[in-house]
């Protein structure tokens, strides 16, 4: 296994991990303070619609692919005799995969009540709605973002480190 490639894969992982962290800090730092000034109607329907959207090809790329990049990453330096970075590839999969069980978990279950709700114009008490949803949803952001950033620091450190031993 040449070093291109395992430098090549702990890039991708490092990549699609920053993008996952920037996203789930964009929500907790904007999205979601923006949100909160909105009537709950505004509300309702913005979230329904992002969660919507955000199942798409480019969101699933990262989401998936930094899990299975990171995983390939960490099997392709323990094969090729890198173990500098290894301790920091392990980390940041089981940080990763701690965010992926808190998304599953907590944020998706959250996302399904709030679209089994229905229709926005249809809903009698929107207000009950926002309530189970909001303060709930938010929490487990925060710390899906604490936590994907907490892997991204300890993928750039592994690059890092597997750059200096590549060179050496």
């Amino acid at each position: 296994m040449t070093a291109t490639i395992r430098s090549a894969a702990l890039i991708a992982a490092t990549v699609t991990t920053g993008l996952g962290a920037g996203l789930f800090y964009a929500f907790s730092c904007a999205v979601m303070p923006g949100l909160r000034q909105s009537d709950d109607r505004t509300f309702v329907t913005a979230m329904q619609r992002i969660n919507v959207a955000i199942v798409n090809g480019w969101f699933m790329i990262s989401f998936m692919g930094a899990l299975l990049l990171t995983g390939l990453a960490l099997f392709l330096q323990y094969r090729g005799g890198d173990r500098a970075p290894l301790p920091w590839l392990v980390a940041g999969l089981a940080l990763y995969l701690a965010m992926f069980v808190i998304t599953v978990a907590f944020n998706i279950p959250l996302n399904d009540q709030l679209d089994a709700a229905g229709d926005p114009a249809r809903i009698h008490d929107l207000a009950a709605v926002r309530e189970r949803f909001e303060t709930v949803w938010v929490r487990w952001n925060i710390v899906r973002a604490v936590v994907s950033t907490a892997a991204f620091g300890c993928l750039s450190w592994a690059l890092v480190l597997h750059g200096r031993t590549s060179r050496g």
